[in-house]
């Protein structure tokens, strides 16, 4: 029997021997098991550190890490997110991410029971508090992916009732988690106390952050999905029971405090070195190494934006993935990505004077946010503008656009800095911009708008560092623009390929089905050097004929990736379905509604 049962079975303990051991040495000795273990402080400090890397790792850049399959994304291939963003998904066999994260829970579980029989005189707390903070992150992954599951709280034995009991409804579950990352608050150190040694633990602030996050995303789910996804819980899904749309406002409220809190610490700051980067912070952000991982020498001491990342290095944790290959290849954006960025006067490029159209190949890029040409200018010669002859529209996954963001410096040619698989770049979660953007959301979603002053200590320093001007009540209004609109674009420029972001955001917010219904287009054709031109653009290279759609400067035909007769995302699709083998296994457990 395999549902919940195998986290009953022995788990043995991990012991390492320095901080950086701390995060990747996974053999553990035979001698250590669960029935010895857990008997001394040492034991909880490296039981917690062994949680690490149960968070997102670069091996999960193919699958449920970046934006695969999304709008945003122009590249087209069967399988996985691409599947799913297309509303194609079937209930799997086996799921990993269910299974894994159910063990990954177990292991939590034990050292949290142990804890309250621990009669030691060195103090456990700040190792509780973490194994409550790396419960409530799993528990939290489950709640995305699935809606309500099975809430499991202490080690299981043979008999114990949770190995047959039904799903709990998400709100259940949400209720666990805020009482987890509650404890966690408590019980962690400031982040400014947490020595360099030791940069990359789990701190107060990332608690306090990660507990934003969940709110902001369960207050929005309330408000805009409601229970549409939960089913009833006697035929099918995990039920409603505990919710509550009074929860909707406190729950904001909190983001806002907590954000603030975070904001005020003194202990982040946002990465801007556009002044010796020429502009790239925001693709050598994601990248930075060591002092030769970018052209200004910098290295990962001066970042002090990431608040919760996974940690890696040279010596203990390369990535051990395709990373630099994987991006370069499947987060091409489309054409909906590249019409996101602003010009530089702040306006959308459809009332932008600047705007320069998209005759020639760079004139799409002139004037326009910084973050563009960092992230989809050609990793081999980063932030230069491709001109006329350089983009070739020659065949599948070419559609007119390169992308660069998580990818190692010169990556692929003989100045390269790291080859692929040993990239060793710090993987983000949550980071002040993310946090800037939920404190303006919080506010926005609370009261329907912001101050001016608001804006100036959120939104506008996001803006700031995208060489974008700030704005304002006054400007908004005086060019037709919303803080809604704003808000959501720049959570899908700042956070784009990352932990899933977008996926996210377009459920909590109740437009999956729209959004990811669209046609996906490349780069446009009609009026520009591609139209008629055999060298530069082969039409037959393509599975589709090019269409017309809405472009900065109006109707155009442009490359389609996907057509919108192969996207049929839906409401039922914004959970993942359990995998059979479950559900076979526990007659309880109902399948999410759909599948």
């Amino acid at each position: 029997m395999k549902n919940l049962l195998y986290i009953i079975l022995p788990c043995a303990m991990v012991l390492f021997t320095s901080c950086e051991d701390e995060f990747i040495d996974l053999t553990p000795p035979a001698s250590i098991t669960d029935d010895v273990y857990y008997s001394e402080a040492e034991h909880f400090l490296t039981g917690s550190n062994r949680f690490y890397p149960y968070l997102l790792t670069w091996r999960d850049d193919q699958g449920i890490f970046s934006d695969h399959g999304s709008d945003l994304v122009g590249y087209f291939e069967d399988g996985g997110m691409q599947d799913y963003g297309r509303g194609q998904t079937l209930p799997p066999v086996d799921d990993e991410y269910y299974t894994d994260t159910y063990e990954y829970i177990r292991d939590m579980n034990l050292l949290l029971e142990r804890a309250e029989s621990y009669e030691g005189g060195e103090s456990i707390a700040e190792y509780v508090a973490a194994t409550k903070f790396h419960r409530a992150w799993q528990y939290f992954f489950l709640v995305q992916r699935y809606g309500g599951v099975t809430l499991v709280t202490e080690p299981l034995g043979i008999d114990s009732e949770e190995l047959d009991a039904p799903r709990n409804s998400r709100y259940e579950v949400v209720t666990q988690i805020i009482s987890d990352l509650d404890d966690a608050i408590a019980g962690l150190p400031n982040e400014l106390i947490i020595g360099s040694e030791d940069k990359g633990k789990i701190s107060k602030e990332a608690a306090m952050a990660f507990k934003a996050e969940v709110l902001l995303h369960e207050a929005t789910w309330m408000k805009y999905v409601g229970t549409t996804t939960d089913g009833d819980g006697t035929s099918s899904g995990a039920g409603s029971a505990g919710f509550d749309n009074a929860n909707i406002t406190p729950y904001l409220q909190e983001v806002v405090t907590l954000t603030q809190s975070v904001m005020n610490s003194g202990a982040f700051e946002l990465w801007d070195y556009n002044s010796s980067l020429d502009n790239l912070s925001s693709n050598f952000l994601f990248n930075l190494e060591d002092s030769g991982s970018n052209p200004a020498g910098l290295d990962k001491s001066t970042n002090k934006e990431f608040i919760l990342y996974g940690k890696y290095d040279f010596t203990y944790r390369q990535a051990g993935d395709l990373v630099s290959h994987v991006y370069e290849g499947r987060l091409k954006p489309s054409r909906k990505m590249m019409d996101l960025f602003l010009a530089t006067d702040g306006l959308p490029i459809t009332d932008s004077p600047l705007f320069e159209g998209y005759a020639n190949t760079p004139d799409e890029f002139q004037n326009r946010d910084y973050r563009m040409r960092a992230y989809f200018t050609y990793h081999r010669n980063l932030g230069e503008i491709p001109q006329n002859g350089d983009v070739l529209l020659s065949g599948t996954n070419n559609y007119g656009y390169f992308n660069s963001k998580f990818m190692s410096w010169n990556w692929g040619t003989e100045n390269a800095y790291r080859v692929t698989k040993t990239e060793a770049y710090d993987m983000p979660f949550i980071r002040l911009a993310e946090v800037y953007l939920m404190y303006a959301e919080a506010l926005y979603e609370l009261n329907g708008t912001l101050t001016d002053a608001e804006m100036d200590e959120s939104i506008n320093l996001v803006k700031a560092r995208a060489g974008l001007p700030p704005i304002s009540n006054a400007f908004l209004s005086a060019n037709g623009m919303d803080i809604e609109t704003e808000i959501r674009r720049e959570r899908a420029i700042e956070l784009y390929a990352e932990s899933a972001s977008r996926y996210t955001d377009l459920k909590r917010w109740g437009i999956a089905e729209e959004e990811l219904g669209e046609a996906i287009y490349g780069a446009v054709i009609e009026g520009t050097v591609y139209e008629g031109n055999d060298d530069l653009y082969s039409p037959s290279s393509y599975n589709f004929a090019p269409e017309t759609t809405t472009t900065g400067v109006g109707e155009r035909l442009c490359i389609v990736i996907q057509p919108e007769s192969t996207r049929n995302f839906d409401r039922d699709n914004y959970l993942f379905p359990l995998p059979t083998t479950q559900t076979s296994l526990n007659s309880s457990l109902l399948q999410n509604p759909g599948y």
